[in-house]
């Protein structure tokens, strides 16, 4: 029985208990509680996509991907993340019991991680590389305070199964995605899906710009080019930041229609910096999966995006910015 530590308390987002949870408290409190015709939380709003910056960034924007947050029913909570640390072409689980955050320790489902072992599909996550990856431990505070908010008996908290998603192939994720699908299916069941958006910048080895008016050449390339800061011009038609907004918006699009295919697609016409790009195609794998079995309506699992932000707003082109973005899905 082991404890992964919370080794970003303190630094990404605050270690002190009651400051982490009156944090929290404000960023859920900024969210209104309808949403459309819905109230919050949304009924059936069993899926959600969040980001993992440090809260100071990104923590007022997943509380709209929270909020919505369905658990009346929740057993489990399948929490996928990117890989910031481990090369890894599959997905890997951890070999730890519990995960610590500042306001209590969340049980990992020992039961569920076993049985997706048993599959040949996944790798252990070393303990070193699990301490130091952030994108599934950003969302352990917002998850302990959502479900300990919620769910009155300690005892019905859900467990917990943190999948590190590596750098997967559009068929491994098909792979993946039939796999988690008949979990994605089940009502006792929560996917959190963790990723930010456009990580622009030269730091990011990333400057695609949309041009309100690009050449012919341009535009027959997909409408946008990689801009120099040794060759180029600040450009202000649009400025950088509108173009940002632009290219993380079709991404956005992309997977609010619902094709997996479609999403990557996107992703290579643009190279848009999507961190957490293959979690998400993972989840759209599976809910394809489950539509194209007849297993789920085709109405159903789409993701509404809810809230966009950025760190800053770039103008020059030696600045840099991250996006984040929140949705949520009925199944």
């Amino acid at each position: 029985m082991t404890t992964r530590k919370a080794s970003h308390a303190g630094s990404w987002y605050k270690g002190d208990p009651e400051k982490l949870d009156e944090q929290l408290d404000h960023f859920l409190a900024q969210v209104p509680d309808t949403n459309g015709d819905n109230t919050l939380p949304v009924p059936g709003a069993r899926v959600i996509i969040a980001p993992h910056a440090g809260y100071s960034y990104s923590g007022d924007n997943a509380a709209w991907a929270y909020k919505a947050l369905d658990l009346s029913q929740a057993q489990r909570i399948f929490l996928l993340g990117p890989s910031h640390t481990m090369h890894l072409t599959g997905c890997a689980l951890t070999t730890h019991s519990t995960w610590a955050t500042p306001l209590g320790d969340l049980k990992i489902d020992r039961e569920m991680v076993d049985e997706l072992h048993a599959t040949g599909k996944f790798q252990n996550m070393p303990k070193d590389i699990d301490e130091q990856e952030h994108s599934m431990e950003m969302h352990c505070p917002y998850i302990f305070k959502m479900i300990s908010t919620r769910i009155q008996d300690p005892a019905k908290y859900p467990s917990v199964v943190p999948v590190m998603v590596g750098n997967t192939s559009e068929q491994t994720e098909k792979e993946y995605g039939k796999l988690f699908a008949p979990y994605l299916l089940d009502e006792t069941s929560v996917f959190v899906v963790s990723s930010d958006f456009c990580h622009w910048g030269d730091r990011f080895q990333y400057m695609y710009y949309m041009p309100k008016n690009p050449s012919t050449a341009v535009a027959r390339a997909g409408g946008g080019y990689q801009l120099r800061r040794r060759r180029d011009v600040n450009p202000t038609d649009p400025p950088i930041h509108e173009s940002i907004e632009r290219v993380d918006k079709q991404a956005m699009a992309a997977i609010e229609s619902g094709s997996h295919t479609g999403f990557l697609e996107n992703l290579r016409a643009t190279q848009n910096t999507v961190c957490g790009r293959h979690p998400i195609g993972v989840v759209m794998a599976a809910i394809e999966s489950l539509k194209d079995d007849g297993k789920l309506d085709a109405n159903k699992a789409k993701f509404k995006f809810t809230q966009y932000s950025r760190s800053s707003d770039v103008v020059d082109l030696s600045d840099s910015s991250v996006s984040y973005a929140s949705a949520f899905a009925v199944c």
